[in-house]
This record gives C-alpha cells, structure tokens and sequence, in this order.
C-alpha cells in the first residue's frame, strides 16, 4: 500500500510541474524509455508515433502489435507523461519489463494479465487523455 501511494504522489508531482522541465527532445526521450519499450526500434515508433500522432508498432520476436494514439499530436513534454504514466501503471501491477501487448495495454486501454493481480481492467493513459482527462487526474486513477 505504500508504495503505491508513494507512486502516486511521484505521479502527481511529475505532472505538476511546468512542461518546460519536463520538456525533452526526440533523442532524450527515445533513450529514456528504451528499457520500458524492449528495444530502441519500439522506443522510436512509440515517440514519434505520439507525437506525430501516427501509427505506432510495437514488436519482440515472437509478434507486434500496432495502434493509433486517439489524442492526436502531442508534444514531446506530453509524450513524456503518457509514457512515465503507462510506465507507473504498469509497474502497479508488477510489471516492470513489459511485453509489447501490455505497453501498449496501459496506453489504449484494456484486458491485462498481471503477476500481482491477475486479471485486470486498464483504462489506458492515452485513452483517458483522448477523453478529456488531465494529467493529475490520470495519474490518480
């Protein structure tokens, strides 16, 4: 329990800061969530699919999965909280190496097998977001 409410309040103050410290660049980010996105390759299609707001393939050896964000654009201060956010998320439920399918889970939204939790129903970062939601209140829930 504490350290989920620890993990919450690191949330919450990430996405209280001004953008412009959190603001990053293509390559800063690409290798900040190398290791939460398997390889280098997955990391370049998840920061450019974001931000561009294009199509984004995610891939291990044995299959890929691809999605569109539903927000549209982001920039890359946004980029970064989508993805520290799916990160937290993921790491809630115990997952700290995740495969393609459940990254992209915690982004879209859906059905996830845990190791802590078993069966679990994820809202999806970049789904709540689409919906209107902001970044507080996204790391929150």
């Amino acid at each position: 329990m504490l350290k989920k409410d620890l993990l919450a309040l690191f949330a919450v103050a990430l996405v209280s800061l001004p953008l412009t410290a959190l603001s990053q660049s293509h390559d800063q980010l690409v290798e900040r969530y190398t290791a939460l996105a398997g390889s280098k390759q997955n990391a370049e299609s998840l920061v450019r699919g974001l931000r561009e707001g294009d199509t984004v393939t995610l891939s291990r050896w044995n299959g890929s999965v691809m999605f569109i964000p539903p927000t549209g654009k982001l920039g890359y201060g946004n980029v970064d909280h989508a993805l520290t956010l799916a990160e937290a998320s993921l790491a809630k439920h115990g997952i700290t190496n995740p495969t393609p399918a459940e990254l992209a889970t915690a982004l879209m939204g859906g059905n996830g097998v845990t190791p802590r939790s078993g069966t679990v129903a994820l809202d999806g970062v970049l789904k709540m977001r689409a919906e209107g939601k902001g970044w507080g209140q996204i790391a929150q829930s």
